[in-house]
């Protein structure tokens, strides 16, 4: 997980690592046993209460309930509502083994009967009680030390159900070291965690995960034209860096994806700065894109990804100075495209875009970018719902079908074409800003003026990023998401499928008109 960082008070350890899970056909002596319970039907037989009883303490087996019933000889079980049985998926087994954790806060030692019914396989409903479990109970303890960590997780099944609950156990396992990792990232404070101190830890995580990875510092920007980058650099006195990983499996690969995340270790704004609200003191994660990007990578090799992936990490902070950018400023990008900069808080695409070119330079199938990018994505789709443009159906339909395997929801927005002319500038190719609407949408036409004919999603986590309050395996603050997006992404990416019959974006029946 995350090395160690020093600050001036001295070392401060990493705290997450998630244990291995062990498949049995019976729960240790001691400890915690969680026992699925339907809407309807028998209890489980382990499970020492009546249905009577249950209904007494308003507990009805829907999903989110959680009861403990306390023992005599220093163990306890939980009724773990499941709801109707026959309606059981992985999405709610993985909410129900979050109840389950969360309601033991004080516990280390867990095990839980493994949840069946609606035809989820065994595999599947293992990840999804390991994910629950262990994303519910994650907290940043890096300053302060505070939950009891899961010290070991048993799933009780029956014995010729245990190869395939183990196989799938171990996927949940590093799915969730994944988003643990992202989490603790972007909840790290970003007086610790600068855009040099990032590629540090990136260069640490890669001798562990066999990644390749190269640091390019502000001389190598320079030399690449990186003018996106160094621009949105310029009122900062930590400089910037571009961090590269690559993987590769140790066979041929089935394709190539290109990623690249924003960043931003700090967002003040720029001189377009932002308020002094809440919201400010949040601007910790806008290296949320870059850092689940890193988290996801890391474990490519754990989970024998097929796929070839190049990952571009963009970092800077965003500060107001005297040397910082100025509204009216222009920049040119990787490639000769010059910018008029509108809004130095429209930084993102900006440090993206030189990325963007430079993963079209590259022989790669297909580009997935994703960045804590508008504030208008949040105001249309809320906090828990990711948005996703872009130029290839094919390819947004493969990143909806991630969403939808790992429970990270995202909906689809339209590359609406006819917004383009809202960027038009009167002294440089493009403007950074497109006005006061559709903002979601024209900094992903922004974007995709960068990447040529290459297939391209763009996904904005300006919303999901970050929790106000837990809510079932999110707890509140940073989230991590996108890093088990993008591992399943990378995992089932299928070039064949970016044909051009699947080439077209979707038509948005609401106006009748093609917005490809």
């Amino acid at each position: 997980m995350m090395p160690a960082m020093k600050d001036a008070s001295g070392l401060i350890p990493s705290t997450h690592r998630p244990p291995d899970v062990v498949v049995r056909d019976a729960p240790a002596t001691a400890g915690v046993t969680g026992f699925p319970v339907s809407t309807s039907g028998d209890l489980p037989a382990g499970l020492k209460i009546s249905k009577q009883a249950l209904d007494f303490a308003g507990f009805a087996g829907a999903v989110g309930q959680a009861l403990v019933l306390p023992g005599d000889d220093h163990a306890a079980t939980v009724a773990v509502g499941i709801g109707d049985a026959a309606d059981l998926s992985v999405g709610s087994i993985r909410d129900a083994a979050a109840a389950f954790a969360s309601a033991v806060p004080a516990q280390g030692e867990l095990a839980m009967v493994l949840p069946s019914g609606g035809g989820v396989p065994v595999a599947a409903a293992a990840q999804a009680v390991v994910e629950g479990v262990l994303l519910a109970r994650y907290r940043y303890e890096a300053l302060k030390p505070s939950a009891t960590v899961v010290h070991s997780l048993t799933l009780v099944t029956s014995p010729e159900q245990h190869d395939e609950a183990a196989a799938g156990a171990e996927l949940g396992r590093v799915y969730a070291t994944a988003t643990m990792l992202s989490r603790d990232l972007a909840n790290s404070p970003p007086g610790l965690l600068t855009a040099g101190r990032l590629a540090e830890i990136a260069t640490t995580v890669a001798a562990d995960a066999g990644l390749t990875v190269e640091v390019f510092d502000k001389k190598a920007l320079v030399a690449l034209g990186c003018g996106g980058l160094l621009g949105v650099n310029a009122g900062s006195a930590e400089p910037p860096a571009m961090i590269k990983l690559t993987y590769r499996p140790s066979a041929a690969p089935h394709g190539h994806l290109s990623l690249v995340g924003k960043g931003i270790m700090y967002d003040s704004g720029g001189i377009s700065l932002k308020p002094g609200d809440e919201m400010h003191a949040q601007m910790k994660n806008d290296m949320s894109g870059a850092g689940a990007i890193l988290a996801a990578m890391s474990v490519l090799a754990s989970v024998h990804c097929q796929v070839a992936v190049t990952g571009f990490l963009m970092c800077t902070d965003n500060m107001p100075s005297g040397t910082a950018l100025k509204l009216g400023d222009v920049i040119s990008i990787r490639g000769g495209t010059t910018v008029e900069v509108m809004n130095t808080d429209a930084e993102g695409r900006l440090v993206m875009s030189d990325a963007l070119v430079l993963a079209t330079e590259e022989p790669t199938d297909a580009i997935i970018d994703i960045a804590t990018l508008t504030g208008a994505c949040l105001r249309a789709l809320g906090p828990d719902v990711a948005g996703v443009i872009g130029s290839n159906q094919g390819l947004v339909d493969q990143v909806l079908s991630a969403s939808g395997a790992t429970g990270e929801p995202a909906w689809q927005l339209p590359l609406d074409r006819r917004y383009r002319k809202w960027l038009d500038s009167a002294i440089a190719d493009i403007r950074n800003v497109g006005g006061a609407n559709a903002g979601a949408i024209t900094a992903a036409l922004f974007l995709a003026e960068f990447v040529g004919d290459t297939p391209w999603a763009h996904i904005d986590i300006a919303g999901t990023a970050q929790n106000d309050v837990a809510t079932s395996w999110r707890p509140a603050g940073c989230t991590g998401f996108g890093a088990r997006l993008l591992v399943e992404l990378a995992c089932n990416f299928e070039p064949k499928k970016l044909a051009a019959d699947h080439g077209s974006v979707a038509t948005y029946a609401l106006t009748g008109v093609s917005t490809s």
